[in-house]
């Protein structure tokens, strides 16, 4: 089984961080590749079990679920249901933990997942570089303006 981990640190207060991360529906507010996005049958964002369905830049067309949300763990837990990308059994978490030596937040993005084994290193590098790393990356942007 794959896996995927991503951390870094952002020079602003979890709790901020956090709330621009938070909104399941809101990957277009923060992640620059994501164009659109909406949650299936109108449900609350914040619901487990929600779906948001969602699309890429470039058209790809991503649905995921809602498995997990902690405002006070500051963690979200999801499943991906369909997706362009040859893999199974998706679920990533997105963490958010206080730095208290300076006010900052450490952020952890993790995934597993099933896949056939020669697609295996492309998809933990793709995911890594343009999905997890990429969202801390305009995190980090948003926060130093």
């Amino acid at each position: 089984m794959p896996r995927i981990y991503i951390s870094s640190v952002v020079d602003a207060p979890s709790g901020r961080v956090w709330e621009r991360v938070r909104d399941f529906n809101g990957l277009p507010r923060w992640h620059p590749r994501i164009r659109e996005s909406r949650i299936e049958n109108g449900e609350p964002s914040d619901k487990i079990g929600c779906v948001r369905d969602f699309r890429l830049q470039n058209g790809d067309r991503i649905r995921e679920k809602l498995l997990g949300l902690s405002d006070y763990d500051l963690f979200c837990t999801y499943a991906i249901l369909e997706s362009p990308m040859p893999l199974t059994d998706y679920v990533a978490t997105l963490r958010i933990t206080p730095i208290t030596d300076g006010d900052r937040a450490f952020c952890e993005w993790s995934a597993e997942f099933e896949c056939a084994p020669e697609a295996a290193d492309d998809l933990v590098a793709g995911v890594g570089t343009n999905v997890f790393q990429a969202g801390f990356d305009a995190l980090k942007r948003h926060f130093t303006r």
